[in-house]
């Protein structure tokens, strides 16, 4: 019998391991106070019926095909299409979707409208998912049906994040090792108000260099290539790419080192080293993110400062001194907004859980 169901999923920032999850390395995201929220009843027939405040309305059948559905709806009916090759099937449900994630900032709201849309849909049937198998079906969504070949990060987080801090996920094992961030730092967002679209972006370029390389090493992944190896990749743009990922997924390792002795200036200096990385060698940063970032490291009690996401737009992050928060949040967005003309929207963020299913919640 049918429930009525509210899921949650949460957005995510990444604090250092950009770029490396689609090469099977370590990444260190965090769970964000910011959440997609959907509440669904279910209903007699195969219909599906979305309303939202932040997206708008759609209606579809569960027996389309999903790359027939329009815009944001495609995400729901994806994830629906997949959980019933799963064997999680359910009949048409109406669903109330809220969402206070910024759209386009970088901070996953799509991957959080895919796994609240996977544990609605699984709750729907009386299931609490499995979070990685959720993940999972998320990455397929993007992959198969959105047209973008991203990694399993962002949806592994929002399924499978711990309150306490920061996650180190292998996206080779997909293990995730809760890690814990010092009170004494707080971690900061920093929209640049800069868009891009992900699926018009060079994003796609960058994973077929890193393949390239991996395939000019004899290797599956980057994920075992080491310094040493990168003279053999004649591609000096291909040799860059790697030479990103292969010193990016030593920065994660060394950052979650760094945070169990509570040592922030070395995380920090993790940071640091990950920008200028994906802005030289990488080349996903842009003027917005680079004075953002700029402008962070510069104030007092600033451990480190980076872009991160996909780059190109979007957002940074940058962690602080918990008792400099206030000083540091009014003078970056008076330093941005003198040397680029428009003002950020700042938020200072503390961990949050990842995703979760009620039961018997229904539409108000």
């Amino acid at each position: 019998m049918a429930n009525d169901v509210v899921a949650q999923a949460p957005g995510r920032v990444n604090l250092i391991g950009d770029h490396t999850d689609y090469n099977d390395g370590f990444v260190l995201p965090m769970a964000l106070p910011f959440k997609t929220v959907i509440s669904a009843s279910p209903r007699a027939d195969n219909e599906v019926h979305l309303i939202s405040p932040g997206y708008g309305t759609a209606v579809f059948s569960l027996i389309d095909d999903p790359s027939t559905v329009d815009s944001w709806a495609r995400y729901v009916a994806a994830m629906a299409h997949l959980l019933a090759h799963e064997g999680i099937e359910t009949n048409g449900f109406d669903a109330s979707i809220a969402t206070d994630i910024p759209i386009g900032a970088g901070l996953s709201s799509s991957a959080a409208l895919e796994v609240a849309a996977g544990y609605a849909i699984a709750g729907l049937t009386g299931i609490e998912p499995d979070p990685v198998s959720i993940a999972r079906l998320g990455q397929r969504v993007e992959n198969e049906f959105i047209g973008i070949q991203s990694g399993i990060m962002d949806q592994l987080i929002s399924a499978g994040a711990g309150a306490g801090g920061p996650t180190l996920i292998d996206c080779r094992s997909l293990a995730l090792t809760p890690t814990e961030l010092p009170h004494a730092a707080q971690v900061i967002i920093m929209d640049t108000m800069t868009r891009r679209e992900l699926t018009t972006s060079a994003y796609d370029d960058r994973r077929h260099s890193c393949e390239r390389a991996a395939a000019a090493l004899g290797l599956s992944r980057l994920r075992d290539a080491t310094l040493a190896d990168l003279d053999r990749i004649s591609d000096l743009e291909d040799r860059h790419r790697a030479h990103h990922v292969v010193a990016e997924n030593q920065r994660v390792l060394d950052g979650v080192t760094a945070l169990g002795a509570n040592d922030l200036e070395a995380f920090g200096s993790t940071m640091r080293a990950s920008h200028s990385s994906l802005r030289d060698l990488y080349e996903v940063s842009a003027p917005s993110l680079d004075a953002m970032v700029m402008i962070a490291d510069a104030q007092p009690g600033c451990f480190g400062a980076r872009m991160t996401g996909g780059g190109f737009a979007g957002c940074a992050v940058a962690l602080v001194k918990r008792d400099a928060v206030t000083d540091f949040l009014r003078n970056v967005e008076l330093g941005y907004l003198s040397e680029t003309g428009i003002a950020p929207d700042l938020w200072a963020v503390d961990p949050s859980p990842g995703a979760s299913v009620t039961f018997g919640g229904g539409l108000s």
